[in-house]
């Protein structure tokens, strides 16, 4: 597969007024896309993030749409204001999650639906329809909760599991022959965000709160990313992952594909009794 350019491309990025989704909007607008839709919940903190991008970037380098991804409606108007705005949409970011264990329901709403809501838009009829080259790219973010659990945090890794397993299905050659958008995942490691500080505000009882201290990845002493520093490597899987790829970024170092093992390539069945 020939390596995706950016330059001259529109991105759509969920979650896009702050932390990870920010970041890499910032990190596309310096590879040279044409402009960024910075869909969110936030306004205030969503308009900001568009003066500052303006500010670094030229005006008309970015636009605002208050975005619920739990929203069909909201969502929809999210890539048709990007169409008014830009002519063209090549790139959508799935990147919108919340952290909230409690409310376990909005959080599989917004972590996985949201995810797939977006996925199903983009795939079946904006990208193919208002792309500007010959492919356009889906970049859904998942987490490293999505392939081993986080065991205090159930619904959590229950949302970043189903992220990974639409991926994988929307990311078929099946599918990429017909739409021409390649469907690709991304697993972060831990990274310096609002969504963690949640984490352990949100969990069900004080007993999760336990097992959770105890997980060895959200270990306050263990490796951690900024944002800043995870974001270019998104980018370059823009450019360079094929379709139905699975990748870890986690500690600031390049990312690693993730590859679940076939069911026939298991040689030692463990039969039960």
């Amino acid at each position: 597969m020939a390596t995706f350019d950016i330059n001259g491309k529109v991105a759509l990025v969920t979650g896009g007024a702050s932390g990870i989704g920010y970041a890499i909007a910032v990190a596309l607008l310096a590879k040279g896309v044409k402009g960024v839709t910075l869909a969110d919940v936030a306004t205030e903190v969503g308009e900001r993030a568009v003066k500052e991008i303006e500010a670094k970037f030229g005006e008309g380098k970015a636009i605002f749409v208050k975005t619920d991804v739990t929203n069909a409606s909201e969502f929809e108007e999210a890539f048709q204001k990007t169409v008014e705005k830009f002519q063209n949409v090549d790139i959508l970011i799935n990147n919108a999650a919340i952290a909230l264990e409690k409310h376990w329901e909005r959080l599989i709403d917004v972590n996985l639906c949201g995810v797939f809501r977006g996925t199903l838009l983009g795939l079946e009829t904006y990208l193919p329809k208002y792309k500007s080259g010959e492919e356009a790219v889906i970049i859904n973010v998942s987490s490293i909760a999505g392939v081993a659990p986080f065991v205090a945090c159930p619904a959590y890794t229950a949302s970043k599991f189903g992220v990974h397993g639409l991926t994988l299905a929307w990311g078929h050659p099946a599918h990429f022959k017909d739409t021409k958008v390649k469907v690709i995942g991304v697993c972060p490691g831990i990274t310096l965000t609002q969504l963690g500080a949640e984490s352990t505000e949100n969990l069900f009882t004080d007993r999760y709160k336990n097992i959770y201290l105890s997980t060895p990845e959200l270990d306050p002493n263990h490796p951690k990313q900024t944002p800043e520093e995870m974001s270019p490597h998104v980018v370059r899987l823009i450019e360079k992952a094929t379709s139905g790829t699975v990748w870890i970024v986690e500690e600031g170092q390049p990312p690693y594909q993730y590859e679940m093992i076939k069911r026939e390539q298991i040689e030692d069945k463990n039969y039960i009794d």
